[in-house]
């Protein structure tokens, strides 16, 4: 019985060690965040096997590139190049591609559902991909009693990774986190951490691409959640 329950403890342990990896150590300023995606509740027609499963997010000092892309390349990009002046949200939907250009400061589109939710920072912690991490609350004004977890970290070194998303709060990376994005609830695990060299290339702002209106790719992003 007992070494039943020592094997049980050590495969947790050696799930939990493949499932979140660390490659490259702590502090690092460039290099690569692997998330896995979780569709919670309606999704629209589309079956969730075609919706994007997992989010890259590429960073170097203060640029950093989102990129949650499924099927034939379909997907949403939020990059910002702060040096350059680029704050952009890229829309793509098989041949379909537009992109709308924000002010610095202002909002990734997408996000409205989120306006009024109160963050509260906890004194929990846990270790993520080897990272320690901070944890904080989340409520919305519609059901105070239902909170949300999220997860953070200051052992990776990048200014601002959170200035254009709902979270410009936190002041750490983020590395467990949902998102409401258009009419579906979305949760973010980080998998692996890798260090490694981004080309500056990675930042510029994208070509072969439609700029649009605000209100226009708030549309295309709540069609392709919601189809």
């Amino acid at each position: 019985m007992r070494f039943s329950y020592v094997l049980f403890i050590a495969v947790i342990f050696a799930m939990a060690g493949y499932s979140c990896k660390e490659k490259g150590g702590k502090y690092i300023d460039q290099g690569e965040i692997h998330y896995s995606v979780d569709y919670i509740g309606k999704v629209g027609s589309m079956p969730k096997e075609a919706l994007p499963k997992n989010l890259i997010v590429s960073f170097k000092k203060d640029k950093i590139l989102f990129e949650m892309i499924g099927i034939g390349n379909s997907g949403i990009l939020n990059l910002s190049n702060p040096e350059k002046g680029i704050f952009d949200t890229y829309f793509s939907l098989f041949t379909i591609k537009y992109f709308y250009a924000a002010e610095p400061g202002e909002m990734n589109p997408g996000f409205e559902k989120m306006d009024g939710m109160v963050i509260k920072k906890s004194s929990k912690t846990s270790v993520i991909c080897g990272f320690n991490c901070k944890n904080a609350e989340v409520s919305f004004p519609s059901d105070r009693e239902k909170i949300y977890e999220i997860w953070y970290t200051n052992e990776i070194n990048i200014k601002n990774p959170n200035a254009s998303t709902p979270f410009n709060q936190i002041d750490g990376v983020l590395m467990s986190f949902f998102f409401f994005l258009g009419s579906s609830e979305l949760h973010f695990d980080a998998e692996t951490v890798y260090k490694k060299d981004i080309p500056d290339e990675t930042f510029e702002r994208r070509d072969k691409f439609t700029r649009v209106s605000r209100e226009d790719i708030n549309n295309f992003i709540n069609k392709m959640i919601s189809l």
